[in-house]
């Protein structure tokens, strides 16, 4: 029951880093852009509006730099997964500390909080029990009655918390996006929460993607949607650089480690 829980945490990882709507030619479950980095960009290079001068692609490389370079940032929204839709509301550093809840494709959640040292989670009883399908009930059972909505907690060197701990890195979780070969178009401007944003679409066979970039401050990357009917996904980033709150839970916190033995 513990390595399975353990793995479906890492499920999450996989789906968020591996989004391809900046075109990143790395796997995922958003589908891979096809376009390289010979293509020529049909962007005129003197666009008007926010970033003068600038092409689509242009636009995307100054936001996945300025993304990936945040010491830290908030990630909230769904995303597709062979076992449902992973929805996700957590906020990571640089520094390997991470914070908040996955929902599994309505299948349960669990609270996740991660220090350079220590994973702590906290699982809801339907995660469990969804976890403990093919086990024997009794199995299921003992699990719900000892783990549910209960803190636990494991060392972040374990051999069962390394993925986790490597997921909570935020410059291990944006790796992938710093590779991009886009096509993307300048769109229209409007707002993601209040913050002044332009959008820019790509598409990819039957993927259609609308990224926003903030056009005051630094270009951050606030939003990626996948307009697609059969996968939709979107995943706003917010919060950058702001500190991440990884307070240890106090009170009843099982250790699972010495559980072990």
């Amino acid at each position: 029951m513990r390595r399975t829980t353990l793995a479906a945490v890492c499920l999450a990882a996989a789906a968020t880093v591996g989004l391809t709507a900046c075109g990143t030619e790395s796997g995922g479950s958003g589908g891979t852009s096809t376009a390289k980095k010979d293509e020529p960009k049909d962007e005129p290079k003197k666009a008007a509006g926010p970033f003068p001068g600038l092409s689509g692609p242009d636009i995307v490389d100054k936001a996945v730099q300025a993304t990936t370079d945040a010491s830290s940032l908030t990630v909230k929204g769904s995303v597709p997964d062979e076992t449902g839709t992973i929805e996700l509301d957590m906020a990571f550093d640089t520094k390997g500390r991470c914070a908040g809840t996955m929902g599994m494709g309505g299948e349960g959640s669990l609270d996740l909080i991660t220090t350079a040292s220590t994973v702590y989670m906290k699982y809801d009883e339907k995660f469990l029990r969804t976890q403990g399908k093919g086990e024997p009930a009794a199995d299921t059972q003992a699990a719900v009655d000892m783990l549910a909505g209960r803190w636990v907690k494991t060392s972040a060197t374990g051999a069962d918390a390394k993925d986790i701990a490597s997921f909570c890195d935020l410059d291990v979780l944006l790796g992938e996006f710093k590779d991009v070969n886009s096509a993307a178009r300048r769109g229209r401007t409007t707002t993601v929460d209040g913050t002044p944003a332009l959008t820019l679409t790509e598409s990819d066979g039957t993927d259609r993607y609308t990224l926003y970039v903030a056009t005051e401050g630094k270009p951050y990357l606030l939003k990626v949607v996948n307009e697609t009917a059969k996968t939709p996904e979107s995943l706003a980033f917010g919060d950058f650089d702001e500190p991440v709150d990884a307070t240890p839970p106090t009170g009843d916190v099982m250790d699972i480690d010495k559980l072990a033995g």
